[in-house]
């Protein structure tokens, strides 16, 4: 593999480091904003790895909020019992992007948990399909996951199933560059390489909702074989 694959690997580990430090002290609870929890996540990461920079905003999204995808700012919502949360950080590791993305069920609504479970499978399916084929555009990919979601029962929630990561700061994701995105635009390989001659590194994101239920589940993590 290349350094930079190795790179943003490590990167990644650092991040599953801290999502397992937030699991563990069990900072997600009822009574608290998302902006609460957001703040309480940036300091857990300076603590641990004196982090104080990330290449995109910190997303903490609770209840009917985990419908909406990244682009919106909804309001700051209360945690409430049984509710879902997702965490979507992206910290910076000297210089190297990470991407991880979670989702949290308090309580025992087992419709919430099989989102959970779902959005984890997909995620696999969904990388396992993108390393079985030579060639696969953006589009290709955005159309497999959305297939996913159907047949486990839910929708995609978002305009993309994921972006380029790397180096900071990164090949700038102009929003009308759908080239940059796993998008239902995007008709170049994935694979091809970047305008330098470089392997490009992508980012897969499943994002699954229910909105009559008014819940929503986000999986995000590295594309890479077998991960």
């Amino acid at each position: 593999m290349s350094k930079a694959i190795n790179q943003l690997i490590e990167a990644e580990q650092k991040a599953a480091t801290l999502f397992r430090e937030i699991e563990s002290s069990q900072l997600i609870q009822p009574g608290k904003t998302e902006r609460e929890i957001n703040q309480e996540v940036y300091d857990l990461a300076f603590e641990l790895f004196g982090i104080k920079k990330y290449w995109h905003k910190r997303i903490v999204r609770a209840g009917e909020n985990t419908l909406f995808p990244y682009d919106e700012n909804p309001e700051n919502l209360l945690i409430k019992e049984d509710d879902i949360v997702f965490l979507d950080f992206g910290p910076i590791f000297e210089y190297w992007e990470a991407d991880y993305g979670r989702t949290y069920v308090l309580g025992g609504d087992p419709l919430k948990h099989k989102l959970v479970s779902d959005i984890e499978t997909a995620w696999k399916e969904a990388n396992a399909f993108f390393h079985s084929q030579k060639e696969i555009s953006g589009v290709t990919l955005y159309k497999y996951c959305c297939d996913l979601a159907t047949d486990k029962g839910w929708e995609f929630g978002g305009p993309i199933a994921g972006h380029l990561i790397g180096h900071f700061p990164h090949e700038k994701l102009e929003k009308e560059d759908k080239t940059n995105y796993i998008h239902p635009e995007n008709h170049i390989d994935m694979n091809a390489p970047n305008q330098k001659g470089e392997q490009r590194h992508w980012i897969l994101e499943i994002h699954f909702v229910d909105r009559q239920k008014k819940i929503g589940g986000f999986f995000e993590q590295l594309l890479i074989p077998s991960h």
